[in-house]
């Protein structure tokens, strides 16, 4: 027999879910299957697309382009996921030993994650500005941070840290509120120094946490699009031009749809890969594994 109680509570709540489900379909799963479909066609958005079967990804790997874009891409990814991982690690590490004014500044560390790309983008842009910007009143130079191919790339990278930073330092101080801490009071009567403690106690047991932001950080690092768009656009000479924001010149730019779609896809299975390295290796350092 059926509980009506319970029926009543499950139809309740897949129509409160049914918005929300039907804008996943709409705008998330369908257009994943379009548009790798369309990765097989050869379309400008005006003319019917033509069935060109495998030949834009081959056209993607016989580019030098596509490897500029490529190397960029990891370049940016590598070191932001770096410093966005060990960064925080330090500041939660300060930051969850109680002491005057900690709850201030882990609200400032925090505000750069909220703050609109857009406001972001504008402001490290003037920071930035070769004539009146901030950095260079600082410094007492002239350098030409965001156009110069060997400073744009570490001037993006910078801007992308500091955006993560907070963000990155809340989760892991979240981690060491699961931590116990009778554990490193014993290390601590044991006559293990702070060092000792940090590295054979409290690094193991937030190691589950460290590898969740580690997955994300990598994640968002090689899909970034809004801050190269606003602040580079690519250059100077490509120095910038990754690869989220290289397909989305070629399919609203220059309207090669199939080409842009076979770029997304070969990010999607670049993605996938790495994540699947890391939770491979995972349970050779992640504490529980």
């Amino acid at each position: 027999m059926i509980n009506n109680s319970k029926y009543s509570d499950n139809k309740s709540a897949f129509w409160f879910l049914m918005p929300c489900l039907l804008g996943c379909f709409i705008f998330i799963i369908i257009p994943v299957f379009f548009s790798f479909g369309l990765s097989f066609y050869d379309w400008n958005l005006l003319n019917k697309p033509q069935f060109v079967g495998l030949n834009n990804y081959f056209n993607l790997f016989n580019e030098p382009e596509f490897y500029n874009v490529l190397k960029n891409t990891v370049i940016y990814a590598v070191f932001t996921t770096l410093f966005s991982v060990i960064i925080p690690l330090i500041l939660a590490d300060i930051l969850n030993k109680k002491f005057k004014f900690s709850d201030f500044y882990k609200t400032a560390y925090f505000i750069p994650f909220i703050t609109p790309m857009l406001v972001a983008a504008l402001v490290w842009a003037w920071i930035f500005d070769p004539n009146a910007g901030f950095l260079n009143y600082i410094l007492r130079t002239n350098i030409q941070w965001l156009y110069r191919p060997d400073t744009a790339m570490i001037a993006v990278i910078a801007v992308s840290v500091w955006k993560l930073i907070g963000y990155n330092t809340i989760i892991l101080l979240g981690g060491y509120a699961g931590i116990n801490s009778s554990l490193e009071e014993a290390a601590d009567i044991d006559g293990a120094n702070k060092v000792q403690t940090f590295f054979k106690i409290t690094l193991p047991l937030l190691s589950p946490v460290i590898f969740f932001v580690l997955i994300i950080t990598t994640i968002s690092s090689f899909q970034v699009f809004d801050l190269i768009y606003l602040m580079t656009q690519g250059g100077p000479d490509g120095a910038t031009d990754v690869l989220v924001y290289w397909l989305y010149k070629n399919a609203f730019e220059y309207f090669d749809i199939g080409k842009a779609s076979a770029a997304a896809y070969i990010l999607f299975i670049i993605i996938a890969f790495l994540s699947l390295i890391q939770w491979t290796v995972r349970k050779f350092w992640v504490y529980g594994e």
